[in-house]
């Protein structure tokens, strides 16, 4: 689990000083492929091969963790490389993209370098037959907030999890940045063969329209929040056909697009 062992100096006061916890740790992850470095995002140095098989994915960049070979993990004093080797149809469509990311924890769109790439539309969506009861938002959001280790030590870190009718939360994972949490998600899914169409997504965090594509990237129909999404993150829901259930807190939650997926007669 990272964490860094840095503690604040308290400022003397009155009242008892709230209880220190330790910081989580935040440092480079530069994805290389083929050689060359595609992307370097802050992040957490936790779970890195699920991180490079999610954003390989969310980012179309292949299609299935098959195509990526060996994740290679390197480990510099400056940072972290994640080395994959791609075969000649994918390396080439990558190198037409001409695209290179450099992106802080809260920016998931660094790098893009036109605006019709910023507001893409994902391909659509596989069949599905998902639906879930207003009791189903309610537990994967209780099931979530049970499997955050790191975020229960430092109180600082974002959490993406994956809910499955009738068994609870599958699979989570955590990183300082929600972008991050959530390619960490989809790459463990991938990895794992746990097909996205059968359950939802659930996250700790805002839904933003890079939060939506990458979804929809994975072929994911239905995403849970804990807060509220961008107005353009609920036009791409829409468009790409993804039931989005945010602000989801104490047994409560708001449906923005494609309601059918929510069976409002079942058990609240």
């Amino acid at each position: 689990m990272s964490r860094s062992p840095l503690l604040p100096h308290r400022v003397p006061q009155a009242a008892p000083p709230p209880t220190e916890r330790p910081l989580p740790e935040e440092v480079p992850l530069a994805l290389v492929y083929n050689g060359t470095t595609l992307a370097v995002m802050m992040g957490t140095p936790e779970d890195l091969e699920d991180f490079a098989t999610g954003f390989s994915l969310s980012e179309g960049i292949v299609c299935c963790p098959a195509d990526l070979g060996d994740i290679e993990v390197m480990r510099h004093a400056s940072g972290i490389e994640l080395r994959m080797w791609l075969p000649n149809n994918h390396a080439q469509k990558l190198a037409a993209r001409r695209r290179a990311m450099t992106g802080p924890v809260g920016c998931g769109l660094c790098g893009i370098d036109s605006l019709d790439q910023a507001l893409r539309t994902p391909p659509p969506l596989p069949a599905d037959d998902l639906h879930l009861t207003p009791a189903d938002i309610t537990a994967a959001m209780d099931g979530l907030r049970a499997v955050q280790p790191l975020h229960d030590e430092t109180r600082a870190v974002h959490a993406a999890g994956f809910y499955l009718p009738g068994q609870g939360i599958v699979a989570a994972r955590e990183d300082v940045g929600r972008h991050n949490a959530l390619d960490k998600l989809c790459g463990a899914l991938a990895r794992a063969c746990i097909a996205p169409e059968t359950g939802a997504i659930v996250l700790t965090s805002r839904v933003s329209v890079d939060m939506v594509q990458k979804c929809a990237m994975f072929g994911a129909p239905c995403l849970i929040a804990a807060s509220a999404p961008t107005t353009a993150g609920v036009a791409l829901a829409e468009t790409a056909g993804i039931t989005l259930a945010a602000r989801a807190k104490s047994g409560h939650a708001q449906v923005f697009t494609h309601p059918a997926r929510i069976l409002t007669g079942g058990p609240q």
